[in-house]
């Protein structure tokens, strides 16, 4: 039997693939059971895994995918945006139309006995171990001799700026109004309460709300809900979260260096 090239397709492959048929199939089961709870069950992860992916999710997209509610006598729920119903229709548009692509594109390559198919995609997808990934647009470009300070707003009251090389700058072609994707590791992001951050020489110092907080034996891990539907995630040692004292719903700071920050754009 001949087995038809399958695409498991990733929206902004060459930089996260965030949005790829495992999460876009969350979100159809978050649609269907009303709550992320029940979507981790029904699919098999874990509560915190549907979490992070939801997070990630709403990260990638202007507007939130999935929306969420607290309390009341049957606890809290969650249900899909308007944006998120049209993410799943177009996801299995786009999957379904590249997958007939990827046969022809398959029997004209076995036809001229050039490269081969797997050859070819091996180098288009790439991962990131990066755990925040969040989708801003440039508002500012401050050219430099060698590095360059870029700034990108989040959320309507969140900017985050980013210090890369004038040669990555044109590179990436950036200029006002490019939409790119911030790459920041957990371990970078550093933590202090709201209404006690001090004077810090560092710009990016992001306010919000602490709405997750998962300890382990050696580190924990905070997940800062930033407004928008963005959110940001910080790992820290336990002593230092002992120390901090913060817990979910408290205000809290997410500190990040401008030079930790990596950018990426759409190809």
């Amino acid at each position: 039997m001949v087995e038809h090239p399958y695409i498991q397709l990733s929206f902004n492959k060459n930089h996260v693939g965030r949005v790829g048929e495992t999460r876009i199939r969350l979100l159809e089961t978050v649609a269907n059971k009303g709550s992320i709870s029940a979507a981790a069950r029904a699919t098999g992860v874990t509560y915190k895994t549907a979490w992070d992916g939801i997070d990630a999710l709403n990260n990638l997209f202007d507007q939130p995918l999935v929306t969420t509610q607290s309390g009341g006598k049957k606890g809290g729920g969650a249900s899909i945006t308007e944006e998120g119903k049209q993410v799943i229709e177009a996801f299995h548009i786009i999957q379904q139309e590249t997958s007939h692509f990827l046969s022809a594109l398959e029997r004209r390559l076995a036809d001229s006995k050039a490269i081969t198919l797997p050859q070819v995609m091996r180098s288009f997808v790439m991962k990131t171990s990066a755990r925040n990934a969040l989708r801003g647009k440039i508002i500012t470009i401050k050219p430099g001799a060698v590095n360059s300070e870029v700034t990108l707003r989040l959320t309507a009251e969140s900017q985050l700026t980013a210090m890369i090389t004038q040669q990555s700058v044109d590179d990436l072609q950036l200029s006002i109004g490019t939409e790119v994707i911030a790459l920041i590791k957990s371990s970078f992001v550093l933590l202090a309460p709201a209404d006690n951050v001090g004077k810090l020489s560092t710009s990016n110092q992001l306010k919000g709300n602490v709405t997750r907080l998962q300890q382990g034996a050696v580190n924990s891990e905070y997940v800062i809900d930033l407004g928008d539907g963005k959110t940001i995630t910080a790992i820290i040692s336990c002593e230092s979260e002992k120390e901090l004292g913060l817990t979910v719903g408290d205000p809290a700071c997410a500190i990040i260096n401008a030079s930790h920050i990596i950018l990426a754009v759409d190809s």
